[in-house]
């Protein structure tokens, strides 16, 4: 049986400058995801308030199947 995986990848857009979207299945915290070119960078997705976007355990169990 394998190592389950931290990360699980909900959105992504493009193909030479991408968008993607992550979701730390431990914590809950989405995390946004943007490279172009050689560089990227990641940081939290947060809502209108500045607070992180955290998945509830339900979401993340239906993201996982």
């Amino acid at each position: 049986m394998g190592k389950e995986e931290r990360f699980v990848k909900i959105y992504s857009q493009g193909k030479l400058v991408v968008s993607e979207i992550w979701v730390d299945v431990v914590t809950g915290v989405n995390y946004v995801y943007h490279a172009a070119g050689y560089s990227g960078g990641l940081t939290p997705l947060l809502d209108k308030d500045g607070k992180p976007v955290i998945s509830s355990p339900d979401e993340i169990k239906a993201l996982k199947k």
